[in-house]
């Protein structure tokens, strides 16, 4: 027992096969095994009907249209089947009947053969897998075949009465002509096509259109439509109700994709989770054509609370069922109301009991450097790790100093925290940018080998920070978005490094300043320190404050009148695009020349100390220390010969002369695409003014 129920489960359901193999149990069986089974004759069955009186005649004329009229042939009227074609059907009558009785009896045959449509197309769909649809308008058709067997039984009544002559058989079957071969139009299309589901629904929406002028028709025809939709609504309830499908023969519009997780949010940077785990397919039914996308994004949004383990389900009051297609449009307004209720219910679940802005504020805190305190520690406790190459920094190590950064700063007061982590890419941010394709890049790169590794590319310039989100926020937060969280911070943390270093050469600058000292060297190191200071510095505030804050003031105000998880996601996202495009991460030209600068400010900070105390006697030791030997030396005593101390100067103007040719070199790039990017004037006001106080 337990083994033919694990094949009945394994298998999907199936008509039997008797059902096909006995002929008998079907309507059709009278005229398919007539030329197989031959009964004996008897006296006058086989002679022919012009022997007969007309009178006779007419009589026997009727008994066969009523055995016509319910698919069986007579004596002498006949039905004929077209080989291979099933929907093809016409009765034929005996050449030698009364020519009066012919054309009379020809008038009957559309009826008779539109029965023949309609029942063979209810023993066709009534099989399983023709679908639910099919079924109940299966059904609806066997129901109005009773009161048309009941209208036939009636009149073989009358017919044994002695009261029913041919044109009387003409008038009582007269109204009836039109629904039939209504019905069997729509029967043939059907079959034609093969169709089911939504398509069946739009079949008979079409054709009770057509027949607007005949009301009689039209309203059957309405009926039959009222009767399919019935099953079908009863899948579009539960799925704007309760957010399931129940669709077992695949009718309904909306799509599953089973093999799409909510956990590639937060894995895969192309995650299509959101948009491509339910879709819509082609066929809609037409009168839900309008409202296909909300009915979506309604289910949609009810499973995204049953997979939080949140049980939800949308009120329904009795006026509120999918009950029928009605032309009034009540339907629309139960889906609109069913849509209202799964987005602010989802909305509130987001904000309130997960606390999206909490979490975007948190992610702010850190990878957009609003609170800085736990970065300037970190960089000074990881400055040893940060500076050696990728493949030789201990992750475990950076993610111990981190945390030690955090508890022992301000962020330790943020509860979101611990959900914060370090990583080291392999490659360079302009490299990075290149690999990600769907970034919107204002112009590619042309040169391939400038996008070539540095040699001596460190932590500094590859460190990023991570961040642990749950979903649902993961619908808001996906690893997309924290991708573009992290190129801004790949940027703003070397632009802090640059500024670190070039304050540490102004400190040394500010040394020899307290010493009295005023050389030529000193005198144009100190003004370029200034005018580097002054750029990256013009960057930085750019950076945050021009760029980053109002885009997150926009944004914030936008999601608190947000109406749904979908607005969310688009101004979120819209906030990150627009922050990537004005720090100028999808302008390669720019960046490419930013970066540059950068390199010469580093190289720089990096050979002040040797090149300033190149003029002067100083021994290497710790800053403070250092100060207090200047002190202890006179001028005459430090001060170097004047070859060396031209070689020095040298080198300070080199330095010089490629910080401003570079920086000078921005101003038509930004000329040239500021009409099209209105935020580059801003910028260049920024920072291409930094030399001219030189």
């Amino acid at each position: 027992m337990e083994s033919a129920t694990t094949s009945l489960v394994g298998t999907s359901i199936s008509t039997p096969r008797w059902n096909v193999d006995r002929p008998f149990l079907t309507g059709r069986f009278h005229q398919e095994t007539k030329s197989t089974f031959h009964e004996p004759s008897s006296s006058g069955v086989d002679k022919a009907i012009c022997c007969y009186h007309a009178a006779i005649q007419e009589l026997i004329v009727i008994d066969d249209l009523l055995s016509s009229l319910v698919g069986i042939e007579g004596r002498y009227i006949s039905i004929k089947r077209a080989r291979g074609k099933e929907d093809s059907i016409s009765f034929q009558v005996d050449a030698s009947m009364d020519l009066a009785l012919q054309e009379s009896s020809k008038r009957l045959f559309p009826l008779c053969e539109s029965y023949l449509l309609i029942n063979q197309f209810i023993e066709t769909r009534s099989q399983f897998k023709t679908g639910l649809v099919n079924h109940a308008l299966a059904a609806a058709l066997r129901s109005l075949l009773l009161d048309y067997h009941a209208m036939v039984a009636q009149l073989e009544h009358q017919f044994r009465l002695g009261k029913l002559s041919i044109q009387g058989l003409w008038f009582y079957c007269q109204p009836m002509m039109g629904s039939m071969q209504a019905l069997s139009t729509v029967v043939k299309k059907a079959s034609c096509s093969n169709i089911l589901g939504s398509a069946v629904i739009n079949l008979l929406q079409s054709q009770a259109k057509a027949m607007s002028g005949d009301h009689v028709v039209r309203s059957l025809l309405e009926k039959m439509l009222q009767s399919a939709s019935s099953a079908y609504l009863g899948i579009l309830e539960r799925w704007v109700y309760e957010g399931k499908i129940d669709d077992p023969y695949g009718e309904f519009f909306i799509a599953e994709n089973k093999s799409l997780l909510k956990e590639s949010l937060t894995q895969d940077y192309d995650a299509k989770y959101w948009q491509l785990r339910y879709t819509l397919k082609g066929d809609i039914p037409s009168f839900i054509a309008n409202a296909a996308e909300t009915i979506l994004t309604t289910g949609k949004y009810l499973n995204v609370m049953r997979e939080c383990g949140h049980s939800i389900q949308v009120p329904v009051a009795e006026n509120s069922k999918l009950t029928s297609v009605s032309s009034n449009h009540h339907y629309l307004e139960c889906i609109k109301a069913a849509y209202d209720f799964a987005s602010g219910e989802l909305l509130n679940l987001v904000k309130e009991k997960y606390d999206l802005m909490a979490k975007l504020r948190s992610i702010k805190h850190y990878l957009l450097l609003d609170q800085g305190d736990f970065l300037v520690h970190f960089m000074d406790i990881a400055k040893e790790e940060l500076m050696k190459k990728p493949d030789e920094i201990s992750v475990e190590k950076l993610q111990s100093l981190l945390d030690l950064a955090l508890r022992t700063t301000a962020a330790a007061a943020d509860p979101c925290h611990e959900d914060l982590s370090c990583c080291v890419e392999r490659t360079t941010l302009l490299k990075r940018l290149s690999m990600l394709k769907d970034l919107e890049v204002n112009q590619l790169v042309s040169d391939s080998h400038n996008l070539d590794e540095p040699v001596s590319i460190t932590g500094l310039e590859t460190f990023s920070l991570n961040y642990k989100v749950q979903w649902p926020l993961s619908l808001v937060i996906s690893r997309k978005a924290l991708t573009k969280y992290q190129l801004i911070f790949r940027f703003l943390f070397h632009c802090k490094h640059v500024d670190r270093q070039l304050s540490g050469a102004w400190q040394v600058h500010q040394g020899f300043r307290k010493l009295d000292m005023h050389g030529m060297a000193i005198s144009v190191s100190s003004l370029l320190c200034r005018n580097m200071l002054k750029f990256i510095n013009s960057l930085l505030h750019y950076l945050t404050s021009e760029v980053i804050e109002p885009n997150w003031h926009v944004m914030q105000n936008r999601l608190q009148t947000a109406k749904s998880i979908d607005e969310v996601i688009h101004y979120h996202d819209f906030f990150l695009d627009k922050c990537l495009r004005e720090c100028l991460l999808l302008s390669p030209s720019i960046l490419k020349k930013v970066e540059r600068l950068k390199e010469i400010c580093l190289q720089y900070a990096a050979a002040t100390q040797r090149l300033i105390t190149a003029a002067f006697e100083v021994p290497m030791a710790p800053q403070m220390e250092k100060f207090n030997r200047l002190k202890l030396r006179t001028k005459s005593q430090m001060l170097k010969p004047a070859t060396e101390d031209s070689t020095v100067f040298g080198s300070i103007m080199k330095f010089e002369r490629e910080f401003t040719a570079e920086l000078q070199s921005l101003g038509p790039i930004f000329s040239s695409g500021s009409r099209a990017e209105p935020y580059l004037t801003h910028l260049a006001q920024w920072i291409l003014g930094v030399g001219n106080d030189q």
